[in-house]
Parts: C-alpha cells; structure tokens; sequence
C-alpha cells in the first residue's frame, strides 16, 4: 500500500474545488437509472420499469429538491452549498443539465423501445392509428367506463381556472361555441382511478410477423381526446393538448410549536394532498403559444419551469407493462432463500399459521449459540426477521418487544405480529416516525391501529427523524432476562425487502443489549445518554466516532504501518466526513467506497484524493446497505447500519450502527463488499469531473455482475448449507479486501 505523503495540506480543504453539487450528483444518479433503460442487456420490459423509475425519481425531485431552492431564491437567501453555488445557479445548472436527458428519455422510448414492444407483440399504439372496430370497441368503452368518471371544466368569467393537482395528467382544450364564434378554454384531468392504458381484446390485437399480439391498446388520455364531443356538445372542437404539472410536496413542520405531533401532521398532509406551488409544467412540444402563455400565466410559473415533451407524457405509468404474464421479457425471477443458518430452526409452536413443528433449535437458541447475518434480498426477509417478531409476540417467555418503524407496507405482517404480541399480554413499545417522507399517511394509520390494541406507541423526537432499523425482544429464560436485537440497514418493509438490498444482524450479545436498550430510553423518555458501549448513534457519537476511525488508519499509515477503508452508502455528502478522507488519501490510506447516488467527493484529484476509488452499482436490486470496513492495523472493524454519510443522518436523525464482533460474519461481510469492487456489468466509476464511466470487462475477462454473483453464492449456501461463506476453506468466493 502507498505510504504517507507529506505535502502541505490545502487549505484544509474549505475549498469549494474539492466539492461535487449535490443535486447535480444526483441527476448523474438518476442518469445512471436511465442507462440500465437503454442498455441491450437488460430485459424488454424492465427497460421500461427503469424508464417508470427515473420519470418518478424525477418527479420526487422536483417535488422536494427543486421546491426547495425555489423557495430559497423568492426568500433571497444568498448562502451558497459548499461548493459555492447559489440557489438560483443551482437551479439554472439544473435546467442545463436536465433537458438534454427529459429528450433522450422520450426518444428513447418512442424511437426505440415503442417499436422494439411492438416487434414482441407489446403494441402501444395511437388513436388514429386504430382501425374501425378497435376505435368503435375503446369508444364504446370509453362511454362506460370512462365517460361517467370525467369533469368537464370551463374557464370563464363565471368559471375560474380549477386547481390542478400535483402529478395529475390534464387536457387543455379549446372550442367554439358555433352561435357567437367565442373561443373558449377547458380543462380536463385525466382520472387517476382509472388505468393509464385501455387494452383491446385479444380478438382485436395485432398480428405482426406471424407473432401473437400479448397486448394492444392505447393511452386513456386519447380515448378522451378522441371523444371531446361527448363532453362539449354542440361546441367546435378546436385543438387540444395534454400537459402535467409538479408541485412543491415537502411537508412545512413547525414541531416547536406542535402540541400534537400526529395532529400536526395530518394538517400538513391535508395542505400535501391540496399541493403546494407549482414547480415545472411538463407539456406537448406542439402546444401553441396561446395556450402555453394561458396555462403559464395561471400558475404562475415562466419558461424556465417548462420541459417540452415529444410523445407520452408521465412515463412513470409504463410500470402497468410489468404486470403483464411474459417472464421471457423480464428478470429472471428470484425467490430469496432462507439462510443456511436458520434452515434447521423449527417452527415455532406459538406460530397460529400452525406449520408443522421440523427438527431443530428455536429461533432464540441459534442467536444464542452465535450472531446471525441476513442478506436481503438474496436471504428471505421472511423467514429471517417476520420469522423472529412473530415467534417473540407468540412465546409465552417473551415479556416485551420493541422496535422502530419508519416504512412499513400496507399489509404488514409485522404489524400484525406486534398487535398479537399486545392481545398476548406484553409489553410492546413501537416508535412510528411519522416524518418519513410519503409515508407519512400510511405511517399514521400503523400507529392508530397500534394504539387502538394495546401498543405503546411513541411518534418520535421533536426535531429529530428516528430512521434507525432496531428490533429488541426482551425474553424471561430460567432465573435471568436477556435481551435479543435485530439491527440492520433497511426498513421492516416485507415488500421492498424483496428488491432493497440490506443486510441485518442478530445478536444476544449484553454490551448491544444494553445499549438497544439505552436508545430506547431515549426515543421514548428523557434519556440523553452519551456515552454507548458498542454502538455508533447519531446525533450522539456517530459522527466523531467515524472521524476517529478515519484518523486510526491515517496514524497508522504514518507510524509505517498500512491503512484501508471500505465504505458502502447511499449517499456521501457531509463535509467533515469528506475533508476527513482526503486527509486519509493524502496520508496514504487506500479507499474504496461504493456510493449508490449523490457522491459530492471528488476522487483522483492530485496531492489530494489520489487513494480514493468512488463505484455505483445500479441494478435489479436497490443496493440500499450500508457497511464501514477499517483495516485497522489488521485487526479489521467491521460495522452496518442505517445512516449515511449526510448532514442529515448524522445531526438531524437518530441512526444506529452496529459492530460485527463474530470474526466469520466479518468474513461475509468483507466478500460481498469485495464482490462489489469486482463488478464490471452494474459500477460506474466516479471522475474528478462528476462524470461517471460504467465498467466494462477487459479482453481476457468475464463479465460480473455482483448481484447476480450475490444471488449464485445465496442458492449455492441454501443448496449446501455446510458450504457457508464463513468456512473460507471451502468458499469459491474468497475476497481479500486489503
């Protein structure tokens, strides 16, 4: 490894050269989203759910990111981000950057994936393209099913302009009334409880090239376009356009001031679902300048908040295709495993599912015997951490559960666990955040049906998000309590368990116990604990605890030793922790760090960040872990959590991290982050620029995906349960991260 170097230190870094934008680091992720829907290699119609994905991305953008230093510039805020951009510039390089990618996404769609659908029998086609009998079929069920869902609405002196709800798709029209020759504006919203796209029957479908047509029909917007006259008799026709709008979606809190937090929010989400100003108008490239200027004029936005489209408009709708029975136009399916180190705990005899009792141990007799591991979502989230809440609510040992919750799905089979745990009589604690953005609402209705059977249900600290994934179960066994944790890096969701890619751990272990139980205390009561044995807890300690971790391994570069860091995030933003690592490359400590979107680190960068490699890996799965790696003299540190390197994980969340004490746990955790240093199909490389490259395998090798390496090592472990990652003797896999 590379030595310490001793040139000055610049300027300790305050520079803003040595800083990526954030929000133009995460348009670069956003386009990397893109690509895998441009790219051959990935199936037909998961092409579409990535173009699905980077349209909502996109809307979720504007929604919070966008509305953001909007009201930064009409507030005249003049505090530039750390690499010296104002709002107004921030939001001009925005725009600069965008409009090129909003293009190439609808071309690539009407150009190339449109018609590629069409060679499979997947016809996306165009009203006036129909014949007779497909246009008299969709007008007939138009009449049914969409004509008694429609409002008609006009602008007029009598009629003010309606409101426009955000993410809503609109027809402007305009018609005449034929007796005065008065031209009239109209406006129609697209009903969102209808699908986006009217099929054709099969008898109706289109036969191309001896193929079978799968599906055929047209956007719901055209049947309604094609039958205005329905809607206006007795009036012209004129012309009509289709245009979408975004709106500002971030909730405004004043928690100070909130009496009642949940109360407090069901306000904002009413103020949410009414939207707040408009944002961007997203409309046909053929609009006139008529109706454009209308349409500007009563939202009161201007050119800069309009993105011409050629073609669809909401492409975040495509996601209906995936629904559709063709596996040989989609990933092949994945059905997690269920780990090899619980594959012999028995079923639990309190489980009311009443699956037959297997040979084996209990759930709690394997966490004791040692720290489990579960990879999600190669290792089953089900049968791992459903498996541990719903057997700790049905074992008559069990006195309390606790946990947090900051997404959850809308059938939760956790919930359910945890309101059984209370109708069994425990004591079950649950901190809901209601602050998480989005799920705001479904996070409201969890904790009213908790509270209504008996939980205790705590919504968080006042200026604080609770984002930590922590599960205790508090167990009664012969003449002492002992406390089991679950602590991992995703949410307790069993739906996006199946494409998130995280990892959690189970332990039994005192010193954790202990501390799980002091951040508790401090969710629920007025605990103010500083001081944690094992656990790295934001606001607390986790941002001086990284710190000196990082300094460790430059100390030990300098005293001749070597000095390693492998970290995987979603995001790397905080400026301590970046000016930290460049101290380190400058040392000569070697970095890797697999940062899935914004990254506002620039690595390569001479005398500064030479030791430092920046990869993001998109792909199937969301990679959504997070893992620290600390060469540490070679006695290597290990942790996994919930936070990110982010001003706002680190100050403004509570977050939990965890160390990995069992040395074969560290072991499976240094080969997956090794696996994903070795991806050439799914990394993109970081330049100092911004820019990022994606790998390509070299002329004498393979191509490695590292998800779909991770999936082979998961059924390779679930074939042969002996064959563990731990057992390095026997694992094809071994990767050696220093």
């Amino acid at each position: 490894m590379a030595k310490s170097k001793k040139t000055a230190n610049p300027n300790n870094f305050s520079d803003p050269k040595y800083y990526l934008n954030r929000e133009l680091s995460w348009l670069e992720f956003n386009n990397r989203v893109l690509h895998e829907a441009m790219d051959a290699r990935t199936p037909l119609l998961e092409r579409l759910k990535f173009l699905a994905i980077f349209c909502t991305n996109l809307d979720e953008f504007f929604m919070v990111r966008v509305a953001g230093l909007r009201q930064q510039v009409e507030a005249k805020v003049s505090s530039k981000s750390f690499d010296a951009r104002t709002p107004q510039q921030q939001l001009e390089e925005i725009s600069f950057m965008l409009r090129p990618v909003v293009v190439q996404q609808h071309q690539h769609f009407e150009k190339k994936l449109r018609p590629e659908l069409a060679s499979h029998g997947i016809h996306i086609l165009d009203y006036i393209d129909l014949t007779d009998k497909q246009r008299k079929y969709l007008d007939n069920r138009f009449e049914e099913q969409v004509f008694p869902v429609i409002t008609p609405l006009a602008v007029d002196p009598s009629h003010p302009f309606p409101y426009i709800s955000n993410l809503s798709l609109n027809l402007a029209v305009v018609v005449k009334n034929p007796e005065t020759e008065e031209e009239l504006f109209a406006r129609i919203k697209v009903p969102k409880v209808l699908p986006r796209f009217l099929p054709l029957p099969p008898e109706l479908g289109i036969e191309r090239n001896g193929k079978p047509c799968i599906w055929s029909g047209i956007p719901i917007e055209q049947a309604i376009a094609h039958n205005l006259q329905c809607l206006f008799p007795g009036m012209n026709i004129l012309e009509y356009y289709t245009f979408r709008i975004t709106r500002d979606a971030d909730l405004a809190l004043e928690e100070d001031e909130a009496d009642d937090l949940l109360l407090a929010i069901e306000q904002e989400l009413r103020k949410r679902r009414a939207g707040g100003n408009p944002v961007r108008i997203e409309l046909q490239s053929q609009t006139p300048s008529t109706v454009r200027t209308k349409l500007l004029e009563v939202l009161d936005l201007s050119e800069n908040d309009v993105y011409e489209i050629d073609g669809l408009l909401g492409l975040r709708d495509l996601m209906y295709f995936m629904s559709l029975p063709v596996p040989e136009f989609k990933d092949v399916p994945w059905k997690p495993v269920v780990p090899s180190s619980m594959q012999r705990i028995k079923e639990s005899t309190f489980n009311p599912s009443m699956q037959p009792i297997e040979e084996g141990k209990d759930f709690f007799t394997a966490i004791r015997e040692g720290d489990l591991l579960v990879h999600h979502p190669y290792e089953s989230f089900s049968a791992s951490v459903v498996r541990f809440i719903t057997t700790a609510a049905h074992d008559p040992d069990v006195l309390a559960i606790k946990m947090t919750l900051y997404r959850t799905s809308g059938d939760s089979p956790i919930v359910n666990a945890l309101i059984n745990a209370a109708e069994n009589g425990k004591q079950v604690s649950v901190l809901v955040e209601l602050k998480a953005r989005f799920d705001e609402e479904n996070n409201i209705y969890w904790a009213r049906r908790l509270e209504s059977t008996g939980v205790h249900v705590v919504y968080g600290l006042v200026g604080l998000k609770t984002h930590s994934k922590i599960v205790m179960v508090v167990r009664q066994e012969q003449h002492r309590i002992r406390r089991y944790v679950h602590i991992g890096t995703g949410n307790y969701n069993p739906k996006t368990a199946r494409i998130y890619t995280d990892v959690g751990l189970f332990s039994c272990r005192e010193e954790l116990g202990a501390d799980v139980t002091d951040v508790f205390n401090f969710l629920t009561g007025y605990s103010r604990q500083k001081v944690y044995r094992e656990l790295l807890v934001a606001p607390v300690n986790m941002r001086e605890r990284f710190l000196t971790l990082i300094n460790r391994e430059i100390e030990n570069v300098k005293n001749g030793s070597s000095g390693r860091i492998v970290a995987k995030m979603n995001s790397l933003v905080d400026s301590q922790l970046i000016a930290a690592l460049y101290e380190a490359s400058r040392a000569g400590v070697q970095i890797d760090l697999i940062v899935r979107g914004i990254c506002c680190l620039r690595p390569g960068l001479k005398d500064v960040s030479e030791n430092i490699r920046v990869i993001s890996i998109v792909g199937r799965f969301l990679e959504h872990s997070r893992i620290f790696y600390f060469y540490n003299n070679g006695d290597e540190q290990i942790f996994i959590g919930s936070a990110d390197w982010m001003p706002r994980n680190l100050d403004r969340r509570v977050e939990v991290i965890t160390p990995i004490k069992d040395p074969d746990i560290a072991k499976d955790i240094q080969e997956i982050l090794g696996i994903m240093l070795a991806d050439n199909r799914q990394a993109w490389e970081l330049h100092s620029d911004g820019n990022y490259i994606q790998r390509k395998p070299s002329e004498d090798s393979s191509e490695a995906g590292s998800q779909k390496t991770l999936m082979q090592i998961a059924s390779d472990k679930s074939t042969n349960a002996s064959n563990l990652i731990g057992s390095k003797k026997n694992s094809l896999y071994l990767v050696d991260l220093t």
